[in-house]
This record gives C-alpha cells, structure tokens and sequence, in this order.
C-alpha cells in the first residue's frame, strides 16, 4: 500500500511553489470540459503566471490548430498565444518536419493534423467523411489507395468507417511506412455523465490489431512530447510541474519525463480512483500517483492568495 499523495494546503504551499518554475497544463478536464471553462481555473493560471512560473499548454487533443486552441482560450480568458501551445498535431507535424518526411501522409483524424501538416508544407490525404462500402467483400473493386503514401496518422476521428480503415491499415502493409498515433487517450471527459465519449486509442487500437505492430505515439505520455516541447521552450524538467486529469497520460507522462506532477480531480480521476491507486497492492498503479493533488484547480487561488499576502 502506497501513501496517499500530497493534498495541496497551506502546509505545503510554500514548498510546492519553490519546486517548479515551468507550468505544463493539460486542457480538457483541467481547465474546461468541451467549450464549458472548469470554475475559475483561469483566474488560477493567472495567479501562478504572477508568481513569475511559465504557464505552458499541452494537450492530446489532435482535432485543433495551435491557433484555434489560443482563440478558444482567449475567449475563456486564458493568456495564451500559439507558441505557448502544444497539441498533439502540431507536435506530429513538427516530428515529420523535423524527419525530413518528403512523402504524402494518410490521415485517419481531423483538421487539426491536416492544417498543422499544411503549416510545414507536408502532404497529406484530405479528412471528412468518406462514402460507406456495405459489403467489405467487393471492396477491392471500387476503392484505390492513394499514391505515395509514406505515413499514416492515426486521431481521433468522428467520421471513422471501415473505408478508412481499409486504406490506414493497407499502407501499413508497407514496412516502411510509419505507423503515427497522436495519442492513446480513452475517452474524453465529458459534462453528459449518461454518454461515454470514445477518444483517440480506440482509433489506434483498430488499425493496430490489423497490422499487428506499434505505433509511434507522440502525444502524452510519450517523451517525444517533452522533446519536442523543449525544442520549442528550453525546459529543465526537474524545475517543471504537470498538471492533469489523467492518470495514464498527464501523470504518466509527468513521471516518464521526470517532472513535478499535480492531479487535478475536475476530468477523468476521481477521488476514489486516487484512493483506489493508493491503496492497491499493484506496483503500476503506485507508480501512477502524483506528488500533489486538488480536487479542482479552483482550489489553489486561496493557496496563492494567502502566500502572496
């Protein structure tokens, strides 16, 4: 049995404050849950941001630009511009950038991963809908793969169809085509508790059990992720804190790129997943514990006040 994380309080506040002076946040769940902003969690990055911390945005979510996500947080009164940024497209497109990537890639996602390619002049397949094939057996006879293809990218996608899988899991035939996956995340953190909204694994999960091999996956947890990050922002991961909902993505992620980490229990953790982390017998799970946690990012704006006084 592992002890329960640091509850953030005026006990440790000072502490906490001394240990970081980057700020890594996740986006939904943390600071809003689709257009909805969580409480007053933008009053509480204002707070940290006048400490003098770096306030960073670092998000899974593939299906906006760098500069869709600083209007929406604009809108919401977040400071923000696209370099404060980091999405899992722009990081993928950076990634195929920074290969050298001369070929076209197939995008089984959304506009996010197509516009973010078109920022580093990558070519790629167009993303929508495409037209339903009720009988997979004559499938052959009306669809043709598209030319050059040397990578497929793998979001999420509200138009997924069997047409698309076909073609993602065919060009992987190839070897030498890469497999990309922006992320891995389960489902997203939802304000309709009845519905169960599928995120981008599942997507992965099904071109990857036909081509029976791993994708390189560059949003969190992956280092790749923090790689890129501090392409862009000279980091010192030892000086730089991770906010997230996640266990299994902003968590992971903190502890694989050896950050300070802080649960927030507004998106995916709840409290009793917390308690259920700590008290199991599973070594995993243990590992997956932050080293601070809040019920709600709301709840450090006291915290800071207080210490700032």
């Amino acid at each position: 049995m592992a002890q329960m994380p640091k509850l953030l309080d005026k006990s440790c506040i000072e502490e906490f404050l001394n240990s970081f002076d980057n700020v890594l946040t996740d986006c939904d769940g943390v600071l809003w849950r689709g257009d909805d902003i969580i409480g007053r969690s933008n009053e509480a990055l204002s707070l940290i941001r006048s400490l003098g911390k770096k306030i960073l945005y670092i998000t899974n979510n593939s299906t906006k630009t760098r500069e869709e996500y600083a209007k929406k947080c604009e809108s919401m009164n977040f400071v923000a511009d696209k370099e404060d940024i980091m999405s899992s497209a722009y990081a993928t497109a950076f990634y195929l950038n920074q290969q050298q990537f001369n070929k076209k890639v197939y995008i089984l996602g959304a506009s996010g991963i197509a516009l973010e390619l078109d920022e580093v002049g990558i070519a790629h397949t167009e993303v929508g809908p495409e037209h339903q094939i009720v009988d997979p057996l004559v499938i052959d006879r009306v669809m043709k793969l598209e030319p050059g293809v040397g990578a497929v990218v793998v979001g999420f996608d509200s138009h997924l169809s069997f047409p698309k899988i076909v073609r993602a899991t065919s060009h992987l035939k190839d070897p030498d085509c890469l497999f990309i996956a922006t992320n891995r995340d389960e489902w997203f953190p939802n304000t309709n508790t009845d519905l169960l909204i599928p995120s981008a694994g599942c997507m992965v999960s099904c071109v990857e059990v036909v081509v029976q091999r791993p994708p390189l996956v560059i949003g969190k947890p992956s280092k790749n992720m923090f790689s890129i990050l501090s392409e862009k922002h000279p980091l010192q991961a030892s000086r730089t804190l991770m906010i997230g909902d996640r266990f299994n993505t902003d968590i992971l992620f903190g502890k694989n790129c050896n950050l300070k980490t802080m649960l927030v229990l507004t998106g995916v953790t709840k409290m009793e997943d917390l308690e259920e982390y700590a008290s199991s017998l599973d070594e995993e799970k243990h590992n997956l514990l932050p080293d601070y946690y809040l019920p709600s990012l709301d709840d450090i704006i006291n915290l800071l006040k207080d210490f700032s006084s």
